[in-house]
Formats: C-alpha cells, sequence, structure tokens
C-alpha cells in the first residue's frame, strides 16, 4: 500500500468519476485505476461499486477512503514537520475565498505570498461560504477566507480588517433634514 494509492482512493471517491480524479492527478485513467486495483488485490477488498454512476466506494470503500484521508493528513504533517525542522516552509497552501472578496483580495495576496513563501505552491479556489466551512471541517483546505463571522469551535477565527458599511444619501434626500431628523 502506497501514499500515492491512497490519493488515488481519495481522488475517485471525491470525484466520483476515474476519469475526473486522473485529471485531477495528473496521472492517465490507465495508471490510476491500475494502481486502485493493485491496491484492491492487496487488501482483498473492493473499494468501488463501478457498476454503479457516478462511481461510489462499497460499504468497506468507504471506511477505506475516511481512514485514507487520515493517513494522508498525517503523512502531510510529517513532511511539514522535517521541513519545520529545517527550516523550510514548503508544500501546498490550499486557499478558499468567497467570490464577492476573491477579486479584490486574491491579486494583491499572490504577489506578497510568492515573494514570502516561494517554495510553497498556492492553491486558490472560489467557492460559496458554507462550502468553504464544510471544506475547513473535513481539512481538504488550509484557510478560508469569508465575510461572515463563525460561531463554530472546530474552526479558529482570525480577524483581518474590518470594512466600515456606510449609507450614502443625495444632500437633498428628505429622510436626512432636521425636521425629520438623522437616520
Amino acid at each position: 500500500m502506497t501514499l500515492t494509492q491512497l490519493e488515488y482512493v481519495v481522488a475517485v471517491a471525491t470525484f466520483k468519476s476515474f476519469v475526473a480524479a486522473a485529471e485531477k492527478t495528473f496521472v492517465t485513467q490507465p495508471t490510476l485505476s491500475m494502481q486502485i486495483n493493485k491496491l484492491e488485490e492487496e487488501l482483498n477488498v473492493k473499494i468501488f461499486d463501478r457498476y454503479k454512476h457516478p462511481i461510489s466506494p462499497t460499504e468497506v470503500g468507504a471506511k477505506i477512503v475516511e481512514q485514507a484521508k487520515v493517513i494522508l493528513t498525517e503523512a502531510k504533517k510529517i513532511d511539514e514537520l522535517v521541513n519545520k525542522s529545517q527550516g523550510k516552509v514548503s508544500g501546498t497552501f490550499k486557499l478558499a475565498v468567497i467570490p464577492t472578496i476573491a477579486p479584490s483580495i486574491i491579486p494583491r495576496l499572490l504577489d506578497k505570498y510568492s515573494d514570502a513563501f516561494p517554495d510553497v505552491s498556492l492553491t486558490v479556489i472560489e467557492a460559496k461560504t458554507s462550502e468553504i466551512i464544510e471544506k475547513l471541517k473535513n481539512d481538504e483546505i488550509d484557510c478560508g477566507l469569508l465575510a461572515t463571522p463563525l460561531d463554530d469551535n472546530r474552526i479558529k477565527e482570525i480577524p483581518l480588517f474590518y470594512e466600515p458599511l456606510v449609507a450614502y444619501f443625495n444632500k437633498e434626500e428628505k429622510a436626512l433634514s432636521k425636521k425629520n431628523g438623522k437616520p
């Protein structure tokens, strides 16, 4: 059993397709299928029901997928530990951003980030708030930039800045007259 095989298993479970999983893991579909077949032979179980569309894990396959996620997360921590002990910051940082702030934040962030961490590959995705929260809880991303404060003890929240919300009126607006008082 290899970490690569486990990565392929998680990818197939995530994308529910061998073809899509192969594309996302940058290998050919036959290579991905062969590695999963080898793992199934080694474990003497079927991980995926290939007759269902979309592809889904078998009962034992679902448990294998969950354990594979744990193993891959822990393996990533080992890499980070070694790099940190050597004074290096490397690897991949997965950032999710809501579409409303992505255009204003991402361009400024990319330049500063690549200068500060040249050995770290930055992956940026746009997603809805609910999707970002779910990805954080499932350890699928490292950070999410949201505009809504959360009340979830499983997610650490660090305010980056506060934007004032300002109302603008025409000077002649009647709602602003002394007779009506100021809003």
